[in-house]
């Protein structure tokens, strides 16, 4: 009797592992409308160490492609085509159906990556305004408009603008700073810098975060060499002034 509630005990705890283990699948259903791509391998790649480590690949087969596994908790990958990065994606449980075309990237399906792309249209609308502002410019010096004017004006426009993407960036990474997209759009952020360097956006940005936002692996790492690098700019200013001092 004893024995057999033993073994009843360990069927349910396998059962239970099971039943676990499936809802911890991810699977990635893509379409893509570039012909280029056919017959190309597709890899998925995490940032690990500051090296991109392999976590799936798939091959573009009549502009299909299909990725599935098993996963802990949600990670952030880049689908990549060689070395070339495509695009950033959510690892996450459930199905998400990625489209590629030469005028959008877009993941649907799971809530991370529908959030994170809603994040990307938002933020790419911003970069149009601020393109159409150079367009505007010339529009409205060939219509006869005083250089000065047009000039004061869309500086006006152009820091409007700015200042509500910049805001709305800022907005996105504390709303998320508990979860995968937080620390992650953050560094999507400062990858457009040309090296790590504190900046005025980019201390706003830490000013109102938690503390266990900045002890992200990632986040951390980035603080540190920011630190570093504004040590050896300030020392660098320093002797310039010296030298000029001197003369």
């Amino acid at each position: 009797m004893i024995k057999m509630s033993i073994n009843r005990f360990l069927f349910f705890l396998v059962l239970l592992f099971t039943l676990a283990s499936c809802n911890r699948k991810y699977k990635i259903e893509g379409t893509s409308s570039i012909t280029s791509l056919d017959g190309r391998m597709l890899y998925l790649k995490t940032l690990q160490g500051g090296r991109w480590t392999n976590v799936d690949s798939a091959e573009v087969v009549h502009g299909l492609f299909s990725m599935s596994g098993l996963l802990d908790s949600a990670i952030m990958v880049t689908l990549f085509m060689d070395d070339e990065g495509i695009m950033p994606l959510v690892l996450e449980h459930g199905k998400t159906e990625v489209s590629i075309s030469l005028s959008q990237l877009s993941a649907k399906g799971t809530p991370y990556n529908e959030t994170l792309y809603e994040f990307i249209d938002k933020r790419n609308a911003f970069e149009v305004q601020l393109e159409d502002l150079e367009s505007k410019e010339a529009r409205m010096v060939l219509d006869g408009a005083n250089l000065a004017d047009v000039h004061q004006q869309l500086a006006d426009e152009n820091a409007k603008v700015m200042k509500e993407m910049n805001d709305y960036i800022k907005g996105f990474i504390i709303d998320n700073y508990d979860n995968v997209l937080g620390p992650n759009v953050f560094m999507m952020l400062c990858s457009t810098l040309p090296y790590a360097v504190m900046t005025p956006q980019i201390e706003e940005i830490l000013k109102d975060v938690p503390a266990s936002f900045k002890s992200n692996r990632l986040v951390k790492d980035f603080i540190t060499k920011a630190k570093e690098n504004m040590q050896l700019i300030d020392e660098h200013r320093r002797m310039e002034q010296n030298i000029v001092e001197k003369h």
